[in-house]
């Protein structure tokens, strides 16, 4: 439904001859199906990216992309914004009265690079991390069995796991209760977007989590606060509102992360 108003309100716009449309998309929507894993299946990261630009929009700003090649979807004449939600969540854990051993976790190798620059974050405020990584094995078959290895050191630390999307909650939970058992002190978490399906407020409340950190690129249903307390959420309207003025003014929008 959100995507069709976007559709339609770029569209009416651009006939009421606007001269330049710019979509601001805090959570990109289908970003997780940017490529063909199987036979028969869509592309829709892709197909969305198709629509933008058949309706008009010249530019694009969104916040943390599922994976930054969404941005080759769009051709050379609508360039892609993809701001970064760490620096937000970085000035908030600042604040927490962290250990002095910290470990930034990622719960998967394909968010290593996104768990890097969270910890480099964390070093410019002059707090000194590490950095850890979850694989998980799963039985064929099977997917709820398997084993969990740890790369990297949690013993006595307190650890933030860092993803871009929280959904169902399961492997962000079964991560937690596994860096337990690894030793860690605290289990924190950050992620940009929290959709927060099916059963992961009861997960969260249920799990070692001691705290969830969320934008509000995604309204917080009162589902979700009425079943948890562990769930904070962070504002990214400064962080917008910036990149908006630094586009219509000309300005750098990297110069927001220098």
């Amino acid at each position: 439904d959100r995507l069709m108003e976007l559709l339609l309100c770029a569209s009416a716009v651009r006939r009421a001859a606007a001269s330049r449309v710019t979509a601001v998309v805090p959570y990109y929507g289908y970003a997780r199906q940017d490529r063909k894993e199987r036979s028969r299946v869509p592309i829709s990261a892709a197909d969305v990216a198709k629509m933008m630009e058949a309706m008009g929009i010249d530019r694009v700003c969104c916040i943390d992309l599922h994976c930054g090649q969404i941005q080759g979807f769009f051709g050379p004449r609508t360039p892609v914004d993809n701001l970064w939600a760490t620096p937000i969540a970085i000035s908030y854990f600042t604040t927490r009265n962290l250990a002095q051993s910290i470990a930034v976790v990622s719960p998967d190798a394909g968010g290593v690079a996104r768990a890097k620059m969270f910890r480099e974050g964390l070093e410019a405020h002059g707090l000194k991390a590490s950095l850890a990584m979850i694989i998980k094995q799963r039985v064929k078959g099977v997917p709820e069995q398997g084993q969990s290895d740890l790369v990297g050191k949690v013993d006595g630390c307190d650890c933030i796991i860092v993803d871009d999307i929280i959904d169902t909650g399961e492997t962000l939970c079964s991560a937690a209760n596994e860096l337990l058992s690894f030793g860690a002190q605290r289990v924190f978490a950050f992620s940009t977007h929290g959709l927060f399906s099916q059963r992961a407020a009861d997960l969260i409340e249920a799990s070692a989590l001691e705290e969830v950190v969320v934008t509000n690129t995604i309204p917080l249903s009162a589902d979700v606060l009425r079943k948890t307390r562990k769930v904070r959420q962070v504002s990214v309207g400064k962080l917008l509102a910036q990149a908006i003025h630094c586009i219509h003014t000309g300005d750098s929008v990297s110069s927001l992360f220098d």
